[in-house]
C-alpha cells in the first residue's frame, strides 16, 4: 500500500508495518499463511487465527508479565485474553501517577449485545473503578448501515438495546462519556473532516479491502475521532484502546493520523484481545454464525441449552474413551468460556482443565458448569438493565457536556477556526 506519510519518507506508518517486504502489500488484510483459510479485518474473521504471526505481522508486542502487574487485576490480563498491545506503559505511567489517562472502546449496533461485545466494557470498568481513567464509548450507527442490510430504523432499535446494556455495565458517569456517531454528527464530523485529508484512499483500500460504498471509505476518519475523542477534550495525554485483533486496523490508521504534527495529540495505545470463540468452535462469537450467540437477554434456561446443544467439545465421543484418554481443554468452548473471564478462580481454572485432561470430568459436567457461570454473570447484568429507567434520562449524564460540545465545534463565524 502507498505510506500514510509523505511520499519521501523511508520511516513505516502503524497502518504498513516495515517486516513485511514490499509496499503493495504493507496493510493488506491480515491471512494466515499456514492456514490460508484465515481473514482477519474488521468486516471478516474466518479461519485458524495465528496470533503470534499477528503480531510480527503489524508491529504489537506481547504484553510482559511486568505489565500485566501494574495493571489492576483482572483475569482477561492475568490469562493473556488481552495478550498484547502498543505504548502501554505510557498509559501504565499516567494511571500510576494519577496523570490524565483514557480508555476508548466501543460497538457497532447492528442487533442485541453477546457475549463477545460486551465482556471489553466489564475489563474497561474494571480499570475505571481502579485508577479513575476516562472511559469513552463510541456507537457507530452509521458504519453498520454502510456495512450491513440494516435501515436505520433497524439500527436506531438496535442502537437502544445497545445503549442499555452499556448502562447495565455500571460505568462511572462523570468519566465515562458516550457518542453515537448521527446523534453527535454536530461534533464528531468536524473532526472527521480534520482527519479525513490524511487517511488516503490506497491506505483504506489495502487496509479494509475495497469498499462497497463512499461511506465506508471515510469511515475510518470517523473511527480516527472516535479514537482520539478523550485527547480533543481533554488535552494530550495517553489513551489505551483494548479491541479484539479483529479491529486492531481502525488503531493502526488512527496512529498514523495522530502522528502529524499539526494535530496535537499522542498516538492512541493498543490493549490487543484474543476472540471469544463462537459457540461452533475456532472463531469470534457472532450474531450471524450457524451457531447462536449467547445474547445479553438470554434467560437462564436458554443459556443451559445453548450451552448444552451447541458448545464444541473438546471430549471424547463416548464416556469410556474419555475416561481414559481424556479431553482437550484447549479447544473445548465450554473451559474457553471459563478460563477467559466466567471462572475468576485462578486455581478452579486449572483444576478443571487438570480435571478434564484427565478424564475424570465429562464434556457435559464442564458444559453444566460454565453454563452455571455464564448465567450468573448474565443474571446480574439483567438485574441492573431491568432497573434503568427513561433511556433518555438514564443516558444523560453520559453524554458530552457542553462545554466539551464547545471545544470540539468548529468556530466557523468566529475570526479563527479550530
Amino acid at each position: 500500500m502507498t505510506d500514510t506519510t509523505d511520499t519521501t519518507s523511508d520511516t513505516p506508518t502503524d497502518a504498513q508495518h516495515d517486516d513485511r517486504p514490499t509496499a503493495s502489500d504493507d496493510a493488506e488484510p491480515a491471512t494466515d499463511t499456514e492456514h490460508a483459510e484465515a481473514t482477519i479485518t474488521p468486516y471478516e474473521v474466518s479461519g485458524e487465527v495465528d496470533y503470534d504471526r499477528l503480531l510480527a505481522k503489524f508491529g504489537a508486542d506481547r504484553l510482559t508479565d511486568e505489565q500485566v502487574a501494574r495493571f489492576p487485576d483482572h483475569p482477561m490480563l492475568r490469562r493473556r485474553v488481552f495478550y498484547a498491545g502498543r505504548d502501554v506503559d505510557r498509559y501504565l505511567d499516567a494511571a500510576e501517577t494519577g496523570a490524565t489517562h483514557s480508555i476508548v472502546t466501543g460497538v457497532g449496533p447492528s442487533g442485541p449485545m453477546h457475549l463477545g461485545h460486551v465482556l471489553v466494557f466489564y475489563l474497561a470498568r474494571c480499570l475505571q473503578a481502579a485508577t479513575g481513567a476516562y472511559v469513552y464509548i463510541p456507537l457507530s450507527d452509521d458504519e453498520k448501515f454502510y456495512a450491513k442490510d440494516r435501515s436505520f430504523e433497524e439500527i436506531a432499535a438496535a442502537t437502544r438495546s445497545n445503549l442499555r446494556d452499556l448502562l447495565a455495565v455500571g460505568f462511572d458517569p462523570d468519566r465515562t462519556r458516550i457518542v453515537v456517531d448521527r446523534l453527535d454528527a454536530d461534533v464528531l464530523y468536524p473532526q472527521a473532516a480534520r482527519f479525513a485529508a490524511d487517511v488516503r484512499q490506497s491506505t483504506v483500500d489495502a487496509t479494509y479491502g475495497d469498499p462497497v460504498n463512499v461511506g465506508l471509505s471515510f469511515y475510518p476518519a470517523m473511527q480516527a475521532t472516535h479514537l482520539l475523542l478523550p485527547q480533543l477534550v481533554h488535552g494530550r495525554h495517553p489513551t489505551l484502546v483494548p479491541v479484539a485483533v479483529d479491529q486492531d486496523p481502525h488503531v493502526r490508521v488512527c496512529r498514523d493520523v495522530a502522528a502529524k504534527e499539526r494535530f496535537d495529540v499522542d498516538k492512541p495505545g493498543a490493549l490487543l484481545g484474543k476472540f471469544l470463540p463462537s459457540l461452533a468452535g475456532p472463531g469470534k462469537m457472532s450474531s450471524s454464525d450457524d451457531a447462536p450467540a449467547i445474547e445479553l437477554t438470554d434467560d437462564r434456561e436458554l443459556v443451559r441449552e445453548k450451552v448444552m446443544q451447541y458448545a464444541y467439545s473438546g471430549g471424547k465421543a463416548d464416556v469410556d474413551a474419555h475416561r481414559e484418554h481424556g479431553g482437550d481443554p484447549e479447544v473445548d468452548v465450554a473451559y474457553q468460556y471459563l478460563h477467559s473471564f466466567f471462572e475468576p478462580d485462578d486455581e478452579r481454572v486449572t483444576r478443571l482443565a487438570r480435571e478434564y485432561r484427565a478424564g475424570e470430568l465429562l464434556s457435559g459436567e464442564l458444559k453444566e458448569t460454565a453454563a452455571d457461570a455464564i448465567a450468573e454473570f448474565l443474571d446480574a447484568h439483567q438485574e441492573r438493565r431491568a432497573a434503568l429507567g427513561d433511556l433518555r434520562t438514564e443516558v444523560a449524564p453520559f453524554r458530552l457536556r457542553e462545554d466539551e460540545r464547545e471545544r470540539l465545534r468548529p468556530k466557523v463565524l468566529e475570526s479563527r477556526d479550530l
